[in-house]
C-alpha cells in the first residue's frame, strides 16, 4: 500500500526562539580556528561546552518530564543541532539524543536509570553498526547470550561515535533469537576492546568495540523500535547536514566576493554564479524536508518524510562541499581549506544509516 505525504510544515516561535540561541552559541563558541583545533584534541569536544549545553537544557529537549526532561520533541532538537552543524561544533549532542530516544521503548525502571542520568548530563552513544556495513539495524551478528546471572555479550560493533566518553552504550544484539539493545554502562565496558577508527570526518571520535567479555544483568535488555531509530538518527543526520550546506555556502559567498581573477571578482562571473544557486537551492529543498519530518515525525508519515530528508540533504551537502573545493581551484585540495573540513563532514553523513541511492529505492517501494 503506497503512502501519499503530505506538505505539513510547523515551526512554533519557541522553536523559532531555539534556533537563534543555538546559533548564537555555535558561533560563539566554535569559530572555524577552534573546530580546525579539537581535531588535534583526543576528547574531539570542548568539555567546557558540553556542560554549557547541558546547563541550557538540551541533552534533555525530547526527554520526558518525568525523568527531568523538558518533554518536547525532535522538531525542537533538529533546531538546536542545525546551526552546530553549520558552525562544525562538535558535541556528544547527536549521539545522545539517539540512545535517549531509543531507550523510551525500554521498561520505566530502565528509563529512569538512563534518561535522568541523560537530562542531567550524561553522555550516551549507541553501538548499531557492524563490520559487515549493513545498514538495516536488525541485521545483527552480536549476541547476548544468558549466564546465570545475566547476559554476555559478544561480537564486534563498528562506528560507535563517543565511546572514549559515553556513560551508557546501546547495544544491539540478538536475544533468544530476538534483535534486542542491551543497556551497557561504562564500568561494564572495562574488559572490552576499543581501537579507534580512522575516519573521513576528522572531527569525529569514532570507534570498534568488541564485545567479547562483558557482562550486563537480566534487566538491562529491551526490546526496541528499530524502525524508529533509524528514523531518528537519520532525522538528526539531516538536521546536521542542512546546518553543514549553510556553513559552507558561507565559505563559497565569502570567497566569491573576495577573490579576484581579471581584475574582477570571480563571484560576478556567471559559471561559479549558477552553481552557488544550486547550492541554495538544495539548501532550502533539504530544510523543507527537514522541518516536514520533523512535524510530522510522530504520524505514519514518517519513513517517507525522513528518507526524503535523508536522500535530499545527502546530495545536496556533497554537492556544496565539491563545488567549495573546486571554486577554491589548487588551495581547495590542501588541508589549509576550510572547503574540506565540510565535504569531510557531507560524506560521513551521507554514509550514515545510508545513503541517497539506499533511502531512494526505499521511497519507490513506499511511494508507488
Amino acid at each position: 500500500m503506497s503512502i501519499t505525504p503530505t506538505a505539513t510544515i510547523t515551526f512554533s516561535d519557541e522553536q523559532g526562539m531555539m534556533l537563534d540561541t543555538a546559533a548564537d552559541f555555535a558561533a560563539s563558541n566554535s569559530p572555524i580556528a577552534k573546530a580546525r583545533d579539537l581535531i588535534e584534541d583526543d576528547t574531539g569536544y570542548d568539555p567546557v561546552v558540553w556542560r554549557q549545553i547541558v546547563e541550557l537544557g538540551w541533552t534533555g529537549i525530547a526527554v520526558p518530564v518525568r525523568f527531568g526532561g523538558s518533554g518536547l520533541g525532535l522538531a525542537e532538537v533538529v533546531t538546536i543541532l542545525e546551526p552546530l552543524g553549520q558552525h562544525l561544533l562538535t558535541t556528544p549532542l547527536a549521539s545522545t539524543t539517539l540512545a535517549a530516544q531509543a531507550m523510551l521503548a525500554g521498561s520505566e525502571e530502565q528509563q529512569t536509570r538512563v534518561l535522568s542520568s541523560i537530562a542531567e548530563g550524561a553522555i550516551a552513544t549507541t553501538a548499531l553498526s557492524e563490520p559487515d556495513g549493513a545498514w538495516d539495524l536488525t541485521e545483527i551478528t552480536a549476541t547476548a547470550d544468558e549466564a546465570s546471572d545475566g547476559y554476555v555479550l559478544r561480537g564486534v560493533k563498528t562506528f560507535v561515535e563517543n565511546l572514549h566518553v559515553a556513560d551508557w552504550v546501546l547495544v544491539s544484539v540478538i536475544v533468544g533469537g530476538k534483535p534486542c539493545i542491551a543497556i551497557v554502562g561504562a564500568s561494564a565496558l572495562e574488559s572490552a576492546t576499543r581501537r579507534r577508527e580512522t575516519v573521513l570526518d576528522e572531527t569525529r571520535r569514532s570507534f570498534q568495540l568488541d564485545l567479547a567479555g562483558v557482562s550486563i544483568a537480566k534487566d538491562d535488555v529491551f526490546e526496541p523500535d528499530f524502525d524508529r531509530i533509524r528514523d531518528v538518527a537519520n532525522l538528526l543526520l539531516v538536521a546536521e547536514m542542512c546546518g553543514g550546506i549553510e556553513g559552507v555556502l558561507e565559505v563559497v559567498v565569502e570567497y566569491l566576493n573576495t577573490r579576484k581573477a581579471f581584475d574582477r571578482f570571480i563571484g560576478s562571473y556567471q559559471a561559479l554564479k549558477h552553481p552557488t544557486v544550486d547550492i541554495l537551492m538544495g539548501l532550502e529543498r533539504s530544510r523543507s524536508h527537514l522541518f516536514h519530518a520533523a512535524s510530522v515525525f510522530e504520524t505514519d508519515e514518517r519513513e517517507v518524510a525522513v528518507r526524503m530528508g535523508k536522500a535530499s540533504a545527502s546530495e545536496a551537502f556533497v554537492f556544496a562541499g565539491d563545488r567549495a573545493v573546486q571554486f577554491h581551484g589548487g588551495f581547495g585540495f590542501t588541508y589549509e581549506c576550510d572547503a574540506q573540513l565540510f565535504l569531510r563532514r557531507a560524506l560521513w553523513c551521507q554514509s550514515q544509516h545510508g545513503d541517497a541511492q539506499y533511502h531512494k529505492k526505499h521511497l519507490a517501494e513506499l511511494l508507488f
